[in-house]
């Protein structure tokens, strides 16, 4: 992902694609916006334009996938902290930075989430789409939301901070979390909102007890 785009979807094609389709698939949705959007790169702003009030969740769940992998957390942290604070203070729709809205993934990266795709993320999240369907719930609320990007505020900071094992376990419970806000399923919400807690507490733990040992050293040493 990165800051280049070369030609901007028309208006007409990336508009209103949440609205006319508010009970379709992440996956669905995503295919839709990678076949109507012109040029070889997306923005994050086109696809936040394109999703509507399910921005939120795509744009943490794209951002996510990535910070798992080793070395990328701390780039997509910053990102997703943003969103996280914004979702937490009851914004409706993500008012991204330039800087982030700028940024842009390949058309190919995106078709790997669509249903068309063999990629090892796609199998996943349809797997996770057969069981994961519209459940208004109280985990779908207005409350709900704003503890959902505090929650994810919180795990993009341990995303940010250095620490041996401290990616996987916030990151996972924000995918979740994600995944059923997309998808407006009370009973993900909520077990992603227990997992992402979980994951949180131990990157804390971790990462206290780093800070601890550094500082019992530097006594040791000075």
């Amino acid at each position: 992902m990165d800051s280049h785009h070369e030609q901007a979807c028309p208006p007409d094609a990336e508009l209103g694609l949440a609205e006319a389709h508010p009970g379709a698939p992440i996956t669905r949705l995503v295919a839709q916006v990678a076949a109507q959007c012109c040029g070889e790169r997306i923005t994050l702003g086109e696809m936040g334009e394109a999703f509507g009030d399910r921005a939120f969740g795509l744009l943490i769940l794209l951002l996510c996938l990535p910070g798992l992998l080793p070395g990328m957390a701390s780039v997509f942290g910053t990102p997703m902290l943003i969103l996280g604070v914004q979702m937490g203070l009851g914004f409706r729709k993500p008012k991204l930075p330039g800087f982030i809205a700028r940024q842009s993934i390949k058309r190919t990266d995106l078709m790997r989430l669509t249903p068309g795709s063999t990629t090892r993320v796609s199998r996943a999240i349809s797997k996770i789409e057969r069981w994961v369907r519209p459940r208004p719930g109280p985990f779908t609320g207005p409350l709900a939301d704003k503890v959902v990007g505090w929650l994810t505020a919180y795990a993009a900071v341990m995303l940010i901070l250095p620490g041996p094992g401290t990616n996987g376990p916030p990151a996972f419970g924000v995918i979740v979390m994600a995944l059923g806000v997309v998808e407006n399923d009370s009973k993900v919400v909520g077990i992603g909102m227990g997992l992402t807690i979980l994951g949180n507490v131990f990157a804390t733990a971790v990462l206290g007890a780093l800070a601890w040992f550094g500082m019992e050293a530097l006594h040791y040493i000075f």
